[in-house]
């Protein structure tokens, strides 16, 4: 068993719940809630906060670091937040220690779970790590697929996931899918793609530049300006005046 681990076969998602709740803070839970917009109409509408901060939950998980996945299905299902990302953190951690076998099962319970992916963190703390990195030596085009989703998080799982791509230097199916998503309404998907964006620009700017020269004038303007936002100030002033 790993050192500091808490885990044992008879623990259940209760016992992790437990642990995560005994961080709970009301007052920090009220300040997520606003934070990830938890009102009428808003995107994270309705989900409900403990108050637990990310590194917090991050301590929980290395001590279950052993928990059975079909226990984390179980947490990932909750309706508390904290809860969710509790569980892909741990199917992140199994994800990078695992067998193939393991590896497989992970990639496609995250897919077959993409509802309880549904806040903006429990993607980027978890797509790269687990979409992206199962597709290195696979067939991408369930990007694609997940790209023209309804679900505006399977949208941008489809982007965030390329960060795994990204880092390794490979950034072509970044600009296939900041195409598609060109048109998107959403703005955490201007923010998204922006981002992938200006990731793809310190590996190489001529390619980055490439891509915004074809298309920045047709951009929604928070995307561009999450692309250039590394760029020389004069060169930035230029893409937002239009005059590239």
């Amino acid at each position: 068993m790993r050192e500091g681990c808490l885990y044992n076969q008879s623990m259940t998602a209760d016992h992790i719940r437990a642990a995560l709740g005994r961080h709970a803070d009301p007052r920090q839970a009220e300040i997520l809630r606003r934070f990830f917009k938890t009102g009428p109409g808003q995107y994270g509408e309705g989900d409900i906060f403990l108050g637990v901060k990310v590194p917090q939950t991050r301590a929980v998980a290395r001590q279950f670091s052993l928990f059975p996945l079909e226990e984390t299905l179980s947490l990932l299902k909750s309706v508390v937040h904290e809860e969710r990302l509790l569980a892909l953190l741990l199917m992140v951690d199994q994800y990078s220690k695992g067998a193939e076998s393991v590896r497989n099962k992970i990639y496609k319970s995250y897919l077959a779970n993409t509802r309880h992916i549904n806040n903006w963190d429990l993607v980027d703390l978890s797509a790269p790590q687990i979409v992206g990195a199962h597709l290195v030596e696979r067939d991408r085009s369930i990007l694609r697929k997940l790209a023209v989703s309804s679900s505006l998080w399977e949208r941008r799982i489809s982007v965030i996931a390329t960060f795994h791509f990204i880092k390794n230097g490979d950034l072509t199916d970044t600009f296939v899918i900041a195409e598609k998503l060109l048109s998107d309404a959403h703005d955490l998907i201007h923010k998204a793609v922006g981002w992938m964006l200006r990731e793809t620009g310190k590996r190489d700017m001529a390619a980055e530049e490439d891509f915004l020269r074809r298309h920045y004038k047709s951009m929604p303007r928070t995307m561009l300006r999450y692309a250039i936002e590394r760029f020389p100030e004069k060169k930035r002033r230029a893409y937002l005046k239009g005059t590239v």
